[in-house]
């Protein structure tokens, strides 16, 4: 009966674990460890509601914390209205690389699939990208730093922290910004436009990109047709836009 005793509390204690590691996702999806408060968040700051039990056990998300509709490895950008993982429900990723900031390059995608036009579609479009992205091509998260929606918002990919799996051999130093859709034959609405060039500026205000950066389209650097002709033809009218090969 001991050891029948030993095995039952072991068993409960396991199935505990495993309720709270599951409860926990929504912080972990944002690259957050639960915590309690006591014991403070070095270098980031505590975000309340994405965490299993008391009050003042909140997740602590290094680099930043909510900032309007911004939160996570996002932080804050004035003027731009951020989506974070956990707005849009990303899944969590299998695995997280960090990479030094402030990067010396932004490159421009699109996704080449369904373009959004609110919230709801948009969320459910970085959704979709991010699946394909994990169950297709076998990456750990979806590709890109950041998404951009038709309806002139950012969606929180992998932040500004973390290295992305955009652009072959450039990944570990630059930003990938991709545009929801396919802009071939169309361009993205002036609020997505605009909404991404008020982030890159954002990530200059905020060390993140340095104020010498250079902006590429990714078939710069590939044997792509991405970002698409129409979207490429106007980002090479954006600062710090880049000709040549990357």
């Amino acid at each position: 009966m001991e050891k029948f005793g030993e095995g039952l509390c072991a068993l409960l204690l396991l199935l505990y674990f495993a309720h709270v590691a599951r409860c926990d996702s929504r912080c972990i999806a944002q690259f957050g460890t639960c915590k309690y408060k006591s014991s403070g968040c070095p270098g980031g700051s505590f975000t309340r509601g994405l965490c299993n039990g008391p009050y003042d056990r909140q997740c602590c998300v290094p680099g930043g914390g909510s900032g309007g509709s911004g939160s996570g490895s996002a932080g804050s950008c004035s003027g731009v209205s951020i989506v974070s993982r956990a707005g849009w429900r990303a899944r969590s990723p299998k695995s997280t690389s960090y990479m030094s900031t402030p990067v010396s390059l932004v490159f421009i995608h699109h996704t080449a699939g369904s373009t959004c036009s609110s919230s709801s579609s948009c969320a459910r479009v970085a959704r979709e990208t991010q699946n394909f992205h994990m169950n297709s091509r076998g990456y750990s998260d979806v590709g890109y730093n950041f998404l951009v929606g038709g309806d002139g918002k950012i969606y929180e990919g992998r932040g500004w922290n973390r290295v992305g799996a955009h652009t072959l051999g450039f990944n570990s130093r630059a930003i990938a910004i991709s545009f929801m859709g396919n802009f071939m034959k169309q361009s993205p609405t002036s609020s997505a436009i605009n909404a991404a060039k008020n982030l890159i500026a954002c990530g200059v205000r905020e060390g993140k990109i340095r104020s010498s950066y250079k902006l590429y389209g990714h078939r710069q650097a590939g044997s792509t047709s991405c970002p698409g002709d129409r979207l490429y033809r106007i980002i090479q009218s954006w600062p710090r836009y880049t000709s040549g090969r990357a």
